[in-house]
């Protein structure tokens, strides 16, 4: 509480309202990197795309088909690229913020189940994270190309919100839902905030091949904080 804009317990109208409250206006400095770090939360997994597959944990991989739901060719274009799995924990601040410039240009919501995305289930489930509910948002950046940014659902995390939208929670008929943005300027800058969860959940970033080489310091488990430097432009 001491780092959140309002203090005040009793002035929250609801639970969410204090799960999701803001924080103070310079409690996170957002570093000089090319990409900083979305989230308060730890490093689940990160690296290279292999070809189409993504690593989920030891033993499980899925693919960036999959986690964008069904799109091939919004897939095709982070072969080979790169990934970042980061688990917010009930206890993390829960807004998620820009890693980097970009410009929005499409929203997906993909129906799922709602698993628990702690990292024990992540080592038992198979296809984790492509199989809970998520909202999958597509950005470019005129620096670093397309990126995404998948917010993945979990237990009570029924629905997540973006700035643009509020809260993305279409009527559940098990069909997926699309929104594009092409003749509006949707423009979030580096460390802006982009969205939230309702409660502990997953964000999942991918990257074309060649945007992104992760800050040396980064290993699973680590714990992370907004605004830490998380990479810097490869090429």
């Amino acid at each position: 509480m001491s780092e959140a804009a309002d203090a005040d317990i009793g002035s929250y109208k609801s639970f969410n309202d204090f799960f999701t409250r803001p924080l103070k206006a310079g409690s996170r400095a957002v570093a000089a990197a090319d990409f900083v770090c979305p989230v308060d939360g730890a490093i689940s997994q990160f690296g290279s795309i292999d070809d189409h597959h993504i690593l989920q944990a030891k033993g499980h991989r899925f693919t960036t088909t999959q986690l964008v739901g069904g799109d091939a060719a919004l897939a095709d274009q982070f072969r080979h690229g790169s990934f970042a799995n980061l688990y917010l924990s009930p206890k993390d601040y829960h807004r998620l913020h820009m890693p980097c410039d970009g410009k929005l240009t499409r929203m997906i919501y993909v129906p799922g189940t709602l698993f628990s995305v702690n990292p024990v289930t992540a080592r038992g489930v198979p296809n984790l994270f492509a199989r809970n509910e998520r909202v999958v948002c597509a950005f470019d950046s005129v620096e670093h190309g397309p990126f995404v940014m998948v917010l993945v659902g979990a237990t009570i995390v029924g629905s997540m919100a973006t700035v643009w939208h509020g809260v993305v929670n279409p009527k559940r008929t098990n069909r997926t839902s699309e929104w594009t943005y092409a003749n509006q300027n949707i423009v979030l800058k580096k460390g802006e905030e982009m969205g939230r969860f309702l409660l502990g959940s997953t964000i999942v970033l991918l990257w074309k091949q060649g945007a992104i080489a992760f800050n040396e310091d980064w290993a699973p488990e680590r714990t992370v904080r907004l605004g830490e430097p998380m990479g810097q432009r490869a090429n």
